[in-house]
């Protein structure tokens, strides 16, 4: 009896599993369309190209919205593309500032619930169902990074530049923390229990930039990425 019983729920778990898998093969279809039409756009673009990425959740009057729409501006007229994830808050911000002065911006919108199509301020929108295939396309294209405050997103995505230079598995490229006051606990967080404790080493925090203002923001860009 125990022995039927055992069979019966082998079956059962290989029935869901077969039900679970069965479209993974056809998944990767559209996973490699995505990364096709992500490339051939993307590698038409023949300028530098400077990603802002910050919180979704912010509104036109926020002092961070107001930041990164005039970072954005600054940038396109000299010459760089402006990619943001697509999205409201911060990415909408930096599209504005590129679109309203005649620049280049670039919106990789990803399929979320509450988030599922492009800013108006977008004039060459990707649309991407998944993550990975954006957070590429980021790595790829981007000639530096400003991460302006967010959330769990944001923090993902800085994570992933750090962790991508710090082993060697991209070039290192600028990554520019904006806001001291929000990013400062995170350094010293670093500090304390990373660095003290021999996790990471005291040139990893050659890695990033910290300033508060468009015009050092700016100017260190300039600097960094020459064209």
């Amino acid at each position: 009896m125990e022995s039927r019983s055992r069979q019966y729920v082998c079956r059962e778990n290989r029935f869901f599993l077969d039900n679970m898998t069965k479209g993974d093969s056809w998944r990767m279809f559209r996973i490699m369309a995505e990364f096709v039409d992500g490339f051939d756009t993307l590698s038409n673009l023949n300028m530098p190209a400077v990603t802002i990425y910050g919180s979704a959740r912010i509104k036109e009057d926020h002092p961070d919205y107001l930041l990164a729409k005039d970072i954005a501006a600054r940038l396109s007229e000299l010459g760089y593309a402006i990619i943001t994830g697509g999205g409201p808050g911060v990415m909408e911000a930096g599209n504005r500032g590129a679109s309203e002065v005649g620049g280049l911006s670039i919106g990789l919108n990803v399929d979320l619930p509450h988030e599922q199509s492009s800013n108006e301020y977008v004039n060459l929108p990707l649309d991407f169902r998944y993550f990975f295939v954006r957070k590429v396309m980021f790595m790829k294209y981007s000639m530096a990074f400003i991460c302006m405050p967010g959330g769990f997103g944001s923090l993902d995505e800085l994570f992933e530049s750090l962790t991508l230079i710090q082993t060697g598995k991209i070039k290192p490229f600028p990554i520019i923390l904006v806001g001291s006051k929000f990013w400062s606990g995170l350094i010293d967080w670093f500090k304390e229990q990373l660095l003290q404790t021999g996790k990471i080493e005291k040139d990893d925090f050659l890695l990033f930039e910290l300033f508060d203002d468009a015009e050092d923001v700016v100017n260190y860009i300039k600097k960094a990425v020459i064209f």
